[in-house]
C-alpha cells in the first residue's frame, strides 16, 4: 500500500522562534523524498509533524484524501526508523520484527510468514535468532527497518537512519534502503544532512533552510541547476568567485565571458570536481597550497590571482591525474562556462 502525501501551509514555532514557515509539499504515492538541510533548518520538525509527534500551529497534513492533522501517531499507520535503532535488547531479530504484528493481534501463522519475508528482504535470515547486542550497527538498522515495514504502513519515515554508522556500512545500507523502498513501493521520506545520501536515494530532494523550502528538484536537476546560492553551496559548489561586470559581461580571462544584466557584484559557484588542470595559457596560474590524497581521488587547495584579488579554490580529481604534484608548485586551472552557477 502506497499513499500520496499533501502538506498545506504547515507552520510551527517553538518559544516564539519559527521552525516551519508555511510549508507546502506534494509527495506522490510510492515516491521517496529527501528532506536535506543543515541542523536547525526544520527538516526534523517537518518529519515529526507528518508523523504526528509534533502538532503544527497551522496547516494540514493529508494522507491521500484523509486529513490526518488531528490524528495521533498510532492512528496514522506509519513506519518510523530513527538514528538510534530502538530495538528491544531482550528480543531476537525475529521477535523484534514481529512485535508490532503481535501487538496488533495477528495470528502466529501470519506473523511467521511476514517476518520470514522481511528477513529475506533485508538479508537477515541468518541473524533471525540473534539479539541486538550480537549484531553490527548496519544489521541493527536493517532490523529496525524490517520492523517498521512489518505492519504494512502507509508511509515510511526515516530520521537520519545512517548517521551513526561508519562510512562503508553507511554506503552499503543506503543503497539497500533504496532498493527495498523501490521493491516495496512505499511512500518514504528521509531526513538527512548528507548531500550524497540525499542525491543517491531520493526521487526528489527538498532543500530546506530557516524553516522554508529553498528548492525541490530531482537529484540531477538540483546538482546541475541549483536555484539559490544556499542550494549551490550546500549541494557541493564549494568554490566562490566574486566578479564585477564590465560593459555588461563577467570576465575571467582567458576562458570566461558571460553576459549579465546587473551592474553590481556577482557570485560564481563552481564545484570542485568541475575545476580541471590545463596547459599553461589556457587557464589561471595557481599555486598549490595543500594536497590531500583520498584514495581514488585527490584534493588540491590552490591560490590563484583573479581580477579582483586572490582566489582560494578547491579541486577534486582522480588521483592518477594528480600524481607527482606537491604543495608549492604552480599549475593552471580551468572550467567550462556551463559548469558555472551565477547569482547576482
Amino acid at each position: 500500500m502506497s499513499t500520496p502525501i499533501r502538506i498545506r501551509g504547515i507552520t510551527k514555532a517553538f518559544n516564539g522562534k519559527p521552525a516551519l514557515r508555511g510549508i507546502d509539499l506534494d509527495i506522490a504515492a510510492g515516491e521517496m523524498i529527501a528532506l536535506l538541510g543543515s541542523s536547525g533548518c526544520g527538516k526534523t520538525t517537518l518529519l515529526r509533524t507528518i508523523a504526528g509527534l509534533t502538532t503544527p500551529d497551522a496547516g494540514q497534513v493529508l494522507f491521500g484524501d484523509t486529513d490526518v492533522t488531528p490524528l495521533p501517531v498510532q492512528q496514522r499507520h506509519i513506519g518510523m526508523v530513527f538514528q538510534g535503532y530502538a530495538l528491544f535488547p531482550n528480543m531476537t531479530v525475529r521477535q523484534n520484527i514481529g512485535f508490532p504484528l503481535k501487538i496488533a493481534g495477528e495470528t502466529p501463522a501470519h506473523i511467521t510468514a511476514c517476518v520470514d519475508e522481511l528477513l529475506h528482504l533485508t538479508g537477515l535470515t541468518e541473524r533471525a535468532d540473534h539479539h541486538p547486542n550480537q549484531l553490527s550497527g548496519g544489521q541493527q538498522q536493517r532490523t529496525a527497518l524490517a520492523r517498521a515495514l512489518a505492519p504494512n504502513p502507509r508511509v515510511l519515515l526515516l530520521d537520519e537512519p545512517l548517521s551513526a554508522l561508519d562510512a562503508l556500512v553507511r554506503d552499503r545500507l543506503r543503497d539497500q534502503i533504496r532498493r527495498i523502498q523501490q521493491r516495496v513501493g512505499i511512500t518514504a521520506i528521509l531526513v538527512t544532512h548528507d548531500q550524497a545520501e540525499a542525491l543517491a536515494v531520493a526521487d526528489r530532494v527538498v532543500v530546506m533552510q530557516g524553516g522554508e523550502i529553498e528548492q525541490i528538484a530531482r537529484p540531477e536537476e538540483l546538482y546541475d541547476r541549483p536555484a539559490s546560492e544556499f542550494a549551490a553551496r550546500f549541494i557541493g559548489a564549494r568554490n566562490r568567485i566574486t566578479l564585477t561586470p564590465r560593459e555588461g559581461r563577467l570576465r575571467l580571462d582567458p576562458f570566461l565571458s558571460l553576459p549579465v544584466e546587473t551592474g553590481g557584484p556577482v557570485n560564481l559557484y563552481i564545484r570542485s570536481e568541475d575545476l580541471v588542470l590545463c596547459p599553461p595559457g589556457e587557464g589561471l596560474p595557481a599555486r598549490i597550497e595543500a594536497r590531500l590524497f583520498q584514495g581514488q581521488t585527490t584534493r588540491l587547495y590552490v591560490q590563484a590571482e583573479g581580477p579582483e584579488g586572490a582566489l582560494e579554490l578547491r579541486l577534486d580529481a582522480p588521483s592518477r591525474d594528480l600524481r607527482g604534484l606537491r604543495p608549492g608548485e604552480t599549475v593552471h586551472v580551468n572550467f567550462r562556462p556551463e559548469d558555472v552557477h551565477v547569482f547576482a
